[in-house]
């Protein structure tokens, strides 16, 4: 099998699991969240941009550039999880349906909350890796 076919596979069978479980998730929290504001989504991206950053920053200290586990993780799983096609389809419904505010407060706290997320993620990934 080709390195080539090797990536392919890799990235197929991380954006599968990862696509099942924003699935997933986002149908246990709507058992519990209201349908008006899209709260799985704002989660599953607030919580992928945590893990983008915690695992990039651990995985670039631990393992070398093109190492099969960062393809599966960072861009097949993570890639599959978060959701950012449905937060901007989501937050034109919310202006569609004349909820203007709350689609500025969605996007606006998506952005700011996946970058503070990914942030904390980095500097937990490079805490955990540094020496002891």
């Amino acid at each position: 099998m080709t390195n080539a076919w090797v990536k392919i596979a890799v990235l197929s069978m991380g954006g599968m699991l990862g696509v099942n479980a924003r699935y997933w998730q986002a149908v246990w929290m709507a058992r519990w969240t209201s349908p008006a504001f899209p709260w799985a989504t704002f989660a599953i991206n607030v919580l992928g941009s945590f893990l983008i950053g915690l695992s990039s920053a651990v995985l670039a200290h631990r393992l070398p550039g093109n190492d099969p586990a960062r393809l599966f993780i960072v861009v097949g799983f993570l890639g599959g999880y978060t959701t950012f096609s449905s937060y901007t389809l989501e937050a034109l419904g919310l202006i569609e349906r004349d909820r203007p505010l709350l689609a500025v407060i969605y996007l606006g706290g998506s952005v700011l909350s996946g970058a503070g997320a990914v942030a904390l993620g980095l500097a937990l990934g490079r805490w955990l890796a540094s020496p002891s």
